[in-house]
């Protein structure tokens, strides 16, 4: 295992069926003022916000809402919270919902005591936080982004069509998260299973990438293998316990920084589908299963070794009497089949994508070198050809 690392994870987390009993305990730790954060108005339907509220009304907890956070939230949407969390001097932004409103809240966190525009200060020249941070916790009711247990937050500037993620330091992480699979039961089949790929590709994103026997490597397939495993369960009963608590454990350890140590990681998967969303608002998990394949086989002869051993320890595809290149290819057949059996959306053309926008995505992807092939525009224009 090469390189020199430090590693810090300051989120507390609770799982479990009764985990949000152990907000009440969190709650004493914070001021008075709560910003409470949410989306479309879901957790209403479903009862998760009535159960927030009975607990920060016994907490003595003074409540402002922030509600309609999108899948994609916008920098407009950051300026409102901005205004709201400045205004009322929250002590507290709360969480209520997947990773989109966690992501918010933390941009939220970092943006609210920034005397510049946030978006260009984080987002376009992506500069440390030094003004005052407010804290964040989350109660979580999707899984995929990891968004509970890091310092991600990503938005969408839809007037110049782009959508950037920046990732804070462990002083901008949640302080808690609570992770009910419960609450995960109720979300509708094309957002779970987006919400699965999402899991698997920031797994492959920290994957492929370097050539040492690397310890993550070998907890990264493990973690693979539960999710292949648990998502199929899934597919099948939304509300199978033992496979949903799996899936947010899963999702949780595949972005909490912990496998990335001692790698440099790739992440175009990610940049690539992000400028996807930029242009379409599609949901966050589709871009990046529609734009996959496409990827991987390009960089496969780059990394042949690598996409064997993906083969042979995920997908375990039997290596007798065949090439490398064939064990690598069936392996990604595999993988491939395994997302047409789980649903997902396989090209860009289903997000909304036409051929006059392929140049325009291509402008806005950032080209990464931690993987194993940094790609020109061109090779990105191909990728996103063979994504059609």
């Amino acid at each position: 295992m090469l390189g020199n690392f430090s590693y810090c994870n300051p989120t507390k987390l609770y799982f479990g069926e009764d985990s949000l009993e152990y907000l009440r305990d969190e709650l004493k730790n914070y001021g008075e003022r709560i910003l409470l954060v949410y989306g479309g108005g879901s957790i209403k339907k479903n009862g998760i916000y009535d159960d927030v509220m009975k607990i920060l009304n016994e907490s003595h907890k003074t409540v402002y809402e922030l509600s309609g956070v999108m899948p994609n939230p916008t920098v407009e949407k950051l300026y409102e919270g901005v205004s709201i969390a400045r205004e009322h001097q929250v002590d507290l932004i709360l969480a209520v919902g997947g990773g989109s409103v966690c992501d918010y809240a933390k941009a939220v966190s970092v943006s609210a005591y920034c005397n510049e525009d946030p978006w260009d200060k984080y987002y376009l020249k992506m500069e440390d936080v030094d003004n005052e941070i407010i804290p964040v916790g989350c109660v979580l009711t999707m899984v995929g982004t990891g968004s509970e247990m890091n310092g991600g937050a990503v938005i969408t500037n839809h007037e110049t069509k782009l959508k950037i993620g920046h990732v804070f330091g462990e002083n901008v992480f949640p302080k808690f998260s609570i992770l009910n699979p419960v609450y995960t039961y109720t979300l509708p089949t094309y957002q779970m299973v987006a919400g699965f790929y999402d899991i698997m590709s920031h797994i492959l994103e920290q994957y492929f990438s370097g050539s040492d026997d690397n310890t993550s490597d070998y907890i990264m397939e493990g973690l693979l293998k539960s999710l292949i495993h648990s998502s199929q369960i899934a597919v099948k009963n939304p509300q199978d316990y033992e496979a949903r608590s799996n899936i947010m454990w899963t999702a949780t350890w595949a972005l909490n920084t912990l496998v990335a140590k001692g790698k440099t990681t790739d992440w175009m998967v990610h940049m690539i589908g992000q400028a996807v969303g930029a242009y379409t608002d599609a949901t966050h998990g589709m871009t990046l299963s529609a734009v996959s394949m496409a990827y991987y086989r390009y960089i496969m002869p780059y990394a042949l070794d690598k996409f064997k051993r993906f083969a042979l320890n995920v997908w375990n595809v039997s290596p007798e009497g065949k090439s490398d290149e064939t064990i690598a290819l069936e392996g990604l057949k595999a993988m491939e089949d395994y997302m047409n059996h789980l649903g997902l959306v396989m090209n860009i053309h289903d997000l909304g994508v036409t051929d006059e926008m392929i140049e325009g995505i291509a402008d806005a992807t950032f080209s990464m070198n931690g993987g194993y092939k940094e790609l020109s525009h061109d090779e990105i224009v191909g990728i996103l050809k063979a994504s059609m």
